[in-house]
Order: C-alpha cells, then sequence, then structure tokens
C-alpha cells in the first residue's frame, strides 16, 4: 500500500486541569521537513515529540501546531511586592511635596504600575503533560495516516490505470512498427523510379539504403524495456510502503523510451502515440510526486 504525502489530522487530550490539542497537515517534499509550533513549556519534550513524528513518517513536510489551555480554576497567583509599592508610595508623596501639590497618590494609579504586581503559575507536571502531548500525538497521527492511505489507494489506481494505457499504446506501435520499413521501401522505390523514369534500380545500393533506414528506425530495444518499466511500476506500487523515490526514477525512464521512440520513428502513427504515452507518463509523474 502507498501512501500519500497529503493529508491532515487532529488529536486531543485533557485531565481535570488542562486540555491540549495537536493538529498535523502534511504536504508533498522531498524529504522529510517538520514544522513544529507549541507552547515554551513543552520544550523539553520537542526531541521525542519530533522522534514520534520520523518514526511514522519518512517524506513530506509536516505542519505541527500544538495549543495548550489551563482549564483550572484558582491556579493562577497574584501578589504585591509591597517593599516596591511601598517605594512608589513615598515617591508619590515626595513629588507632591516638591510641586506643593495637595494630592495623595490613588490606587489606581498605582495598580497600573506591573512592577508592584508579580503573577504567578504553579509549575506543571512535565510527566504528566508529557503523557498527553503524546497521546494526543498518537490520535492526530492516526488520523492523518488513515487519510494518506485513502488518498495513496487513489493515486495508485490512477497510476495503475494509466499504465494500461501506456500498454495499449506501446502494443499498437510494437504491431505497427514491421510495416514501417516495408512502407518505406515501397515509397522509395516509387520515388526513384519516378526520379530515373522507370530505368532499372541499383537493387545493391537501394537494399543497402533500406538497411540503414531499418537499422536507425529499430526501436525493438525501446520497447522492451518500456514494457519492462511499465511491469516494475505496476510492481512496487503494489508493493507499497516509501517508495516515491523509486516511482519517480522509474517514471523518468520510461519518458526517456518514449522521447528515443518519438526521436526515432518517422510514422505519423506511431509519433501520435507516443505524444499520447507522452501525456500519461507526465500525468503519472504528477501524481508521484505526491507519493511518500
Amino acid at each position: 500500500m502507498v501512501l500519500s504525502m497529503t493529508g491532515f489530522g487532529r488529536g486531543k487530550a485533557k485531565d481535570d486541569n488542562r486540555e491540549l490539542t495537536i493538529e498535523l497537515k502534511t504536504v508533498n517534499h522531498r524529504y522529510l521537513d517538520i514544522s513544529l509550533r507549541m507552547p515554551r513549556l513543552m520544550n523539553a519534550l520537542e526531541e521525542e515529540f519530533r522522534k514520534k513524528i520520523r518514526e511514522a513518517l519518512s517524506r513530506g513536510r509536516v505542519e505541527v501546531s500544538v495549543s495548550y489551555k489551563d482549564i483550572a480554576k484558582n491556579q493562577i497567583n497574584v501578589t504585591v511586592n509591597e517593599p516596591v509599592a511601598d517605594a512608589y508610595h513615598n515617591a508619590f508623596k515626595k513629588l507632591a511635596e516638591i510641586f506643593a501639590i495637595d494630592s495623595k497618590p490613588d490606587l489606581s494609579v498605582l495598580s497600573n504600575i506591573s512592577d508592584i504586581f508579580s503573577i504567578s503559575e504553579p509549575e506543571e507536571d512535565e510527566e504528566v503533560i508529557g503523557k498527553l502531548l503524546f497521546s494526543a500525538l498518537e490520535d492526530a497521527l492516526k488520523v492523518m495516516l488513515d487519510m494518506r492511505k485513502k488518498e495513496g489507494e487513489f493515486l495508485s489506481k490512477d497510476i495503475i490505470g494509466r499504465c494500461d494505457i501506456i500498454k495499449q499504446l506501446v502494443d499498437s506501435i510494437e504491431e505497427r512498427s514491421p510495416s514501417v520499413v516495408e512502407e518505406y521501401r515501397k515509397k522509395l522505390e516509387l520515388r526513384l523510379k519516378e526520379l530515373l523514369n522507370n530505368t532499372e534500380l541499383e537493387e545493391s545500393r537501394f537494399q543497402t539504403e533500406i538497411a540503414y533506414f531499418a537499422d536507425r528506425s529499430n526501436i525493438t530495444e525501446e520497447i522492451i524495456r518500456l514494457h519492462s518499466h511499465l511491469a516494475q511500476l505496476k510492481q512496487t506500487i503494489k508493493k507499497g510502503g516509501s517508495v516515491g523515490r523509486k516511482l519517480d526514477f522509474i517514471v523518468q525512464e520510461m519518458n526517456r523510451e518514449a522521447n528515443t521512440i518519438g526521436s526515432k520513428s518517422s510514422d505519423i502513427t506511431i509519433t501520435n502515440h507516443v505524444v499520447e504515452i507522452k501525456s500519461e507518463i507526465e500525468k503519472i509523474r504528477e501524481q508521484v510526486q505526491n507519493i511518500e
């Protein structure tokens, strides 16, 4: 079973005090590239988190977003830094005395001074956070891999279907190929007789020209290799796994053989078949780019 590199997954985990959500989005990429956004309190778990993703995936760009919500009550403590508050209070009174202002420091003024207040949160238990994080990651990966499998099945069917179309076209070329030389022989003979006013042809030179044309336009090897590549492509897809790079190489070789057939042949029917083959190969190449 081949896997697509396109997928999305979401996983959640929570307890009485916290809720954690992970979203994974994957798209095609030559290598495995992980882009990770997670809260600072989980920094110590980042390497293990990335390792879990690398164990599940081998290729693709993976965008990961981790969100964390503290749902506990009365977990945030606000304390007053009394020495600092007293210092500000005295400073305001001193300022009022200097400028002879009949005013006392107002509470609303003091409350706007951030140095006076300290906000603290209880330290998170790294082990508890880790359990939630990896539980959510496991769920997100499962959903995303299921999506990649379904997309991979679709890609596999599409590629195999196009391989069948190419095989039919190659079979037609193979069937047409022997008659090309004979048609060329007849056309050349007729043309030469017209030029020589029905004078007898020099048989040896005529046969030499036909042999040269036959050798130059021989596409037997290319047809055999193209059939081989088609069989290998199907076999690789059915084998499954991380085969994207191998499939890409096979498709390149198929395109090379098709180009050679097209350059060797001067027959319009074969040329048209080659154009259709190249069109199908290009569609396969586009699909292969999204296979892991």
